[in-house]
């Protein structure tokens, strides 16, 4: 999982021009300056990344980079 978090934060870091030791997994995509648009694209960039499918409804839940971590590592995890 401490992968996928060093993803996570090092794509939104470059989308937002921040330093990824400033994103903790607490944040919430909206402290982080992402819009709704922000998000969608970067959650389409993780799952290319990660060469998974995050289902739709599930995507639309995600507000938070822990959120964003468990449904990534779930997935590449198989479950």
């Amino acid at each position: 999982m401490k992968d996928v978090f060093e993803t996570v934060s090092q794509l939104i870091a470059a989308k937002k021009g921040i330093e990824p030791t400033e994103i903790a997994l607490s944040h919430s995509f909206e402290e982080l300056g992402l819009d709704s648009l922000d998000s969608v694209e970067v959650i389409g960039d993780l799952e290319d990344h990660f060469g998974v499918n995050i289902p739709n409804q599930e995507v639309l839940q995600i507000k938070t980079i822990q959120e964003a971590v468990d449904s990534l590592a779930r997935l590449v995890n198989g479950q």
